[in-house]
């Protein structure tokens, strides 16, 4: 296990947020978002994804199903709770819109859910499925500051059978949005360059959801719960869920 890249949760009301962080990373992403919704009375958890938190090695041997049913269990650890909300940070943004197909939730949030990967990171050169068992590519080390220190001590290395399955709960997700109905804020960087911000609208467009709402945060990219910036996505996040406790 990687230091600080545990599950955590902090107790609060009885009203629940469950939150899901991204692909290759680990909870430590969210645990800044999560002590900004305690403050305000509201029981946090959140998970860490099966392969996640550990060593690229376990990713390898996890699969997109594994990733959702640890999103099962986790929102289990708030079913105490009156309301549960959801937040979902890039894949954990499509794990979220999922959990509101099968769970009864009062709302959500995506973070940068992608839709539409972002050319440059070279998607079209993913080898086939079969030649990727084995294969990583290397990514640059994360220098953050003022963040907890597992946000930083994330994977090295990006398994490339895990991409695929990354690729697939894309492709998952561009079916099973129009059965989301639960509102929703789909929030998005404008200088996202890992999930294009057009995925942002095409959520909109395709959710069946009648509460819905898009909110580009000006000059920031795909890190929303880390970037400076995150004090006003905190802010917008926070207003819609205390519309919908209301």
């Amino acid at each position: 296990m990687i230091d600080g890249a545990e599950s955590f949760t902090l107790d609060g009301g009885d009203i629940g947020a469950l939150l899901i962080h991204g692909f290759t990373g680990n909870p430590a992403e969210l645990l800044l978002l999560g002590e900004h919704l305690n403050r305000r009375g509201i029981s946090v958890h959140c998970p860490r994804l099966a392969g996640h938190g550990t060593s690229e090695r376990d990713l390898m041997t996890t699969t997109r199903h594994d990733w959702f049913n640890s999103v099962l269990g986790g929102f289990d650890e708030l079913r105490g709770c009156r309301k549960i909300f959801v937040v979902g940070h890039s894949m954990g943004g499509l794990l979220a819109l999922k959990l509101s197909t099968v769970r009864n939730i009062a709302g959500l949030i995506t973070l940068a859910a992608p839709i539409f990967i972002d050319e440059g990171l070279g998607l079209r050169n993913l080898p086939p499925r079969e030649f990727c068992s084995d294969a990583c590519i290397v990514r640059p080390r994360r220098k953050l500051a003022d963040v907890p220190a597992a946000a930083n001590n994330v994977y090295q290395k990006m398994p490339l059978i895990s991409v695929h399955e990354l690729v697939d709960l894309i492709a998952d997700a561009k079916n099973f949005l129009p059965q989301v109905n639960a509102p929703i804020l789909i929030m998005h960087g404008e200088d996202d360059h890992t999930a294009q911000p057009r995925s942002a609208r095409f959520i909109m467009d395709n959710v069946g959801s009648k509460v819905k709402r898009v909110a580009i945060v000006p000059n920031s990219g795909h890190l929303l719960p880390l970037a400076e910036e995150r004090g006003f996505v905190f802010d917008v996040l926070t207003n819609f869920l205390e519309e919908l406790i209301q």
